[in-house]
């Protein structure tokens, strides 16, 4: 099969590929700008950083996609999520991609900087709600997906309705890790596909090397549903303090950042999240979506050979 660019908005990627945004600096300058470089979309996660440290990350992945599509990744949830979207806008970001929750305000930020926004979202009339504010597209994302999760239904379920309720492209996001995966996803109607947890074994993603050792050692069933403080479940592999969330004994956060718009308390995600990406998983949560089990070469490689790998893939299927 060949695959056919991916048009959103007034930018059109030779592939149809967005590098799923991993937030607390998995995916940073470094991935997008990779991923860009090989004609997809690379996104950084820019949940969790600071103004002026986006500003040095866009500017890295600028460097490194030699003209290619980079977008950042928010969540609505984030506190300074105005704030990002501003500082990204001053960039002149080419796509603002942002889930977690819903904004209304950011399209007309996007209409009066003439910025692509795409939200992600798990149903048709959430689809249809972005549309008429003026989406670009809409990124759909299914329960299959790692971290926080909209829905508990399958994103081969989502897609072909969402696809049948709007006109804007749509992009299925949630547990594709293989060429057969892609094909699957683009036969079911989506114009594009997301992945995130398939570059986390990249040479380029910033998570420390036990985080990838985590999904090195990943077999079926190791991913379970975790409440988030956020408000929202989540996908995450096990660790020992995953398993203390699931047992209600997580510690209670020690002081507050107030990073959230609202925080149940129950933990400190963005100090578990933190922890697992600077290497101690064991106080740490690692976000991963549930078919991480089933990558096949779990070698760390250059984001640029993943591309290759899937595509090969993709080519090898009638």
């Amino acid at each position: 099969m060949k695959l056919k660019p991916l048009k959103i908005g007034k930018f059109t990627a030779k592939l149809p590929i967005i590098q799923g945004g991993m937030a607390i600096r998995i995916s940073t300058g470094r991935l997008a700008g990779a991923v860009a470089a090989m004609g997809g979309i690379g996104v950084i996660g820019a949940s969790g950083m600071d103004f002026d440290e986006l500003r040095e990350e866009i500017r890295i992945a600028r460097e490194l996609a030699k003209g290619g599509i980079v977008g950042i990744n928010i969540m609505f949830a984030a506190r300074e999520f105005l704030g990002i979207v501003k500082t990204a806008i001053q960039e002149k970001i080419d796509i603002i991609f942002t889930g977690a929750g819903f904004s209304r305000d950011i399209f007309k930020l996007g209409l009066d900087s003439n910025t692509i926004i795409v939200p992600i979202v798990s149903s048709a009339r959430l689809a249809q709600t972005a549309e008429r504010l003026g989406a670009s597209a809409v990124v759909v994302e299914g329960k299959e997906a790692g971290g926080h999760l909209g829905t508990d239904r399958s994103v081969k379920i989502i897609v072909p309705e969402v696809k049948a309720a709007v006109k804007i492209p749509v992009i299925g996001a949630g547990g594709m890790m293989s060429g057969q995966d892609i094909v699957d996803m683009l036969k079911l109607g989506a114009d594009g596909v997301q992945l995130a947890t398939r570059f986390v074994l990249s040479e380029e993603c910033n998570a420390a090397k036990s985080y990838k050792e985590v999904y090195q050692r990943a077999k079926q069933g190791d991913v379970s549903i975790i409440q988030s403080p956020v408000g929202m479940p989540g996908s995450a592999l096990k660790t020992a303090f995953v398993e203390k969330i699931l047992k209600g004994e997580a510690p209670k956060p020690i002081g507050c950042d107030f990073c959230l718009k609202h925080c149940s308390l129950l933990y400190c995600i963005i100090q578990a999240l933190l922890n697992a990406q600077q290497g101690d998983v064991e106080h740490g949560i690692v976000f991963s979506g549930e078919n991480v089990w089933k990558i096949k070469d779990r070698t760390i490689k250059p984001a640029k050979e993943i591309i290759e790998e899937l595509l090969s893939e993709v080519e090898a299927i009638e």
